[in-house]
């Protein structure tokens, strides 16, 4: 799909691997300028890592930002590695990037799970936040992840099939617990499939209209095993959130300002979740795209995470 609206591509000025508890290591790199406003991504998932195309929603001129991979996810190793990965170690991971890089406050960019993480850790640290802009609002409560495994049948009743299929029927009544023991299997003939049927559902679930680009995106073994193995962890166990989830958090972070920008048609993270958190955020402010799903690359969602960006750019 044209890209054009985004900032050319650039590369990292800076890249490196920060070791971590329980034998992981963090991918981490910095782009745009150095003595910029500082910034960090926050990818999706939990555990489908960060790409080149993320580093372009922001000015390199003005923006100092941060990309990491998180555990297990991506770049960072080893790969799909379960071992202490929890939201608050991902938060405590966070905190250790920043005093690594000497940073005082940075704005936090997250979309579906790294719009997750990013309240996570904002509520955690919020002297720490400038402001969020958070993409396909997902809250971790019981309700979405039991969309995402059976509600979606209802939208994409051919996608959820294959995904269903992909385990026996007498299995399907539980398809998390039926992935997982399969994800989790160490026999890569058991796991790699698995992996595979759980990403392409997530792709060809994630677009207003059907992209093959996005659903081959899914498909690669490396970014499918991490996110399908961590994500249905993650679903198991409730997101290792709190029992009063983000929401019953939310005066932690009044006073930061944020922008949330959601496709009306987002099928993986349905709106209402959004406009749940803007309704407890009264420095929120809410930008629906009208012919739009899930990803953060389509048309009228990467607009308008640029322009949200560039709001806090003059905010200063």
């Amino acid at each position: 799909m044209p890209r054009g609206d985004l900032y050319p591509d650039i590369a990292p000025y800076e890249t490196g691997l920060l070791p971590l508890s329980a034998g992981h290591v963090m991918y981490w790199e910095q782009v745009g300028n150095p003595r910029g406003q500082p910034a960090l991504f926050l990818h999706g998932g939990p555990g489908a890592g960060a790409g080149a195309i993320h580093r372009r929603f922001f000015d390199p001129h003005h923006w100092r930002v941060v990309i990491f991979d998180q555990r297990g996810a991506g770049r960072s190793r080893p790969l799909g590695d379960l071992r202490e990965n929890t939201t608050p170690h991902l938060v405590a991971d966070i905190e250790t990037l920043r005093r690594f890089l000497g940073i005082e406050k940075w704005l936090l960019f997250g979309g579906s799970w790294g719009s997750t993480l990013a309240l996570a850790y904002a509520q955690a640290h919020p002297d720490r936040v400038t402001g969020c802009v958070l993409r396909g609002v997902f809250l971790g409560r019981a309700a979405e992840v039991e969309w995402f495994l059976y509600g979606l049948r209802r939208v994409f009743p051919d996608a959820w099939a294959a995904f269903a299929e992909h385990v026996p029927p007498a299995e399907r009544g539980d398809l998390l617990s039926a992935y997982l023991k399969r994800l989790c299997d160490p026999d890569p003939l058991v796991h790699g499939p698995a992996a595979r049927a759980w990403s392409l559902y997530e792709g060809s679930c994630s677009t207003l209209l059907p992209s093959p680009e996005t659903v081959a995106s899914f498909a690669q073994d490396r970014s499918a095993l991490g996110l399908a193995r961590i994500e249905a962890h993650y679903f198991r166990h409730d997101l290792f959130l709190p029992p009063e989830g983000l929401l019953g958090n939310m005066d932690r972070i009044a006073h930061i300002p944020a922008e949330i920008v959601q496709g009306r048609y987002d099928m993986v993270c349905p709106c209402d979740t959004a406009f749940d958190l803007a309704a407890a955020w009264a420095r929120a402010r809410l930008t629906m795209i009208p012919d739009a799903g899930h990803s953060a690359l389509e048309p009228g969602v990467r607009t308008a995470l640029v322009s949200a960006v560039e709001r806090f750019r003059r905010r200063g």
